[in-house]
């Protein structure tokens, strides 16, 4: 009985550390890194080197995301959305949070310095843009943190990129700004959704700011400059026409989507621009994959 119970205390601890690496948001940044790097054609790819850019990225995103919500508690603890998660209902301490987000960070920053030294940096570029400049100084005092934020997230398909042909190109840029230019699309449709529970929490987004009409002409014109940097990246890359019609397809969608919630804004279709944003960015990253696999 005793073994059992251990093992489920065990159980529970590992599942809210899970919780506090949000899966589903690590998951999709760590693919824009292994599309990053499967985009430069590596004559000779290793399982060795894979395994090193997935261990190294997921560790170091990983960290900075448990951090951030460290950081965060206490908006948190007062959104509906979020106020069920670990730190907020105390299912695992700050300082517990605190030295697990550490650990992972420099364990993953670490790995990535010992794997290719300009990899590192760009991994080390990702973490402090999100937790010090994002969450620490700016989301707490301007809208315009998500600029910043957005910054971070395309930090992994920069790095990526940057593993697989020895530098910063021009290519991984216009991949890192496809990303950047695609985190506004789906912060700003979240704020939207959610204006009660940001509002509660004081944390100044676009809609307050700039109102709804504001929010969804920015959502626009991000929406448009990301798919045709997607785009470019992809050609530059050597995507061929019929993975670069697929692409052209879900381009227009966001294109449709975000221009129709600027004539004619709705929750619905809000919900739906939210939804197909995800969609868009999983879709281009599954392109870049199989198409240069």
């Amino acid at each position: 009985m005793m073994i059992q119970s251990i093992g489920q205390k065990v159980r529970r601890r590992l599942g809210a550390y899970w919780k506090l690496v949000k899966s589903l948001q690590t998951g999709l940044l760590l693919l824009t890194g292994l599309a990053g790097y499967m985009s430069a054609r590596c004559p000779v790819i290793t399982w060795r080197t894979l395994l090193a850019l997935t261990g190294s990225l997921f560790l170091a995103i990983s960290g900075s995301t448990v951090l951030n919500m460290v950081y965060d508690r206490d908006i948190d603890a007062q959104m509906k959305r979020t106020c069920n998660r670990p730190l907020p209902l105390g299912q695992v301490s700050a300082t517990e949070a605190f030295v697990l987000g550490a650990g992972l960070s420099i364990l993953g920053i670490g790995w990535a310095f010992i794997l290719y030294p300009i990899y590192g940096t760009v991994v080390f570029a990702g973490f402090f843009f999100d937790v010090v400049v994002y969450t620490i100084w700016l989301k707490r005092r301007t809208a315009w943190s998500i600029l910043w934020g957005g910054i971070a997230g395309g930090m992994p398909i920069l790095a990526g990129r940057t593993l697989g042909v020895g530098q910063i190109d021009w290519i991984g840029l216009l991949l890192s700004m496809a990303v950047l230019l695609w985190i506004p699309t789906h912060i700003l449709t979240f704020n939207l959704r959610h204006k009660a529970d940001y509002q509660a929490s004081g944390v100044p987004t676009f809609p307050f700011v700039y109102g709804d009409r504001g929010t969804n002409l920015a959502i626009a014109l991000s929406s448009v400059v990301a798919s045709v940097a997607m785009g470019i990246a992809a050609y530059g890359i050597g995507m061929t026409w019929g993975y670069l019609r697929v692409l052209a397809v879900l381009s227009t969608g966001l294109f449709f989507l975000a221009v129709s919630s600027v004539v004619r804004p709705s929750v619905k279709l809000n919900f739906g621009l939210f939804k197909f944003a995800s969609i868009y960015m999983l879709s281009s990253m599954l392109l870049v994959l199989v198409e240069t696999m």
